[in-house]
């Protein structure tokens, strides 16, 4: 049936393809005849071509029709996977996109608090080194106050020995002065 739908088709179209032709020479006017003989040969003459071509040749055209559209929808069928497939790569990327910036958050958060630990450290060793710089300051200072003291305390014992020694040689005599020379000179022998 389909075969034979094919067949009339194509007969219409020579056909009506061959009085479009005839009608172009200037055929067909009233008072020229229609060679209806020639018309018939040369329709008759496609009928054998295409029939011919049809026979040998239909079932490769029909091949190469059907294969265009086997090829096609392959093509169809290839374009859709390569969709999903990069659709899926497409996800991938945006969660990886997503997963890099949690990542850049995790490491500003991570370098801030190591920045506030670092700097907390730092203000401790500071504040450790102060402390330490007070102490040794204070214990500087009372070394000094130390020896101040001392030299203080050794120059009023020189004042008060040569303000002794000054009053005793006001007040001494000669014989004090040699019972005191005696007296010491014993301690010194005996001792």
């Amino acid at each position: 049936m389909n075969r034979t739908r094919t067949i009339a088709i194509s007969l219409a179209i020579v056909l009506l393809g061959a009085g479009v032709a005839f009608a172009a020479e200037g055929g067909g006017g009233g008072d020229h005849g229609l060679p209806w003989a020639n018309f018939g040969f040369r329709v008759l003459n496609l009928v054998i071509v295409v029939g011919i071509i049809w026979k040998f040749g239909g079932k490769a055209i029909r091949d190469l029709f059907l294969g265009r559209r086997d090829k096609i929808k392959s093509e169809l069928d290839d374009l859709e996977t390569r969709r999903k497939d990069a659709e899926g790569k497409l996800r991938d990327v945006e969660q990886s996109i997503a997963s890099i910036e949690q990542e850049k958050e995790d490491i500003l958060s991570e370098s801030r608090r190591q920045g506030e630990a670092l700097k907390q450290a730092i203000i401790e060793e500071a504040e450790r080194k102060a402390e330490q710089i007070r102490t040794s300051a204070e214990a500087s200072v009372a070394a000094e106050r130390r020896m101040v003291l001392q030299d203080l305390r050794a120059e009023v014992a020189d004042m008060v020995v040569e303000a002794a020694e000054s009053m005793l040689k006001e007040k001494l005599t000669e014989e004090d002065h040699r019972k005191l020379v005696d007296d010491y000179l014993k301690k010194v022998v005996l001792n």
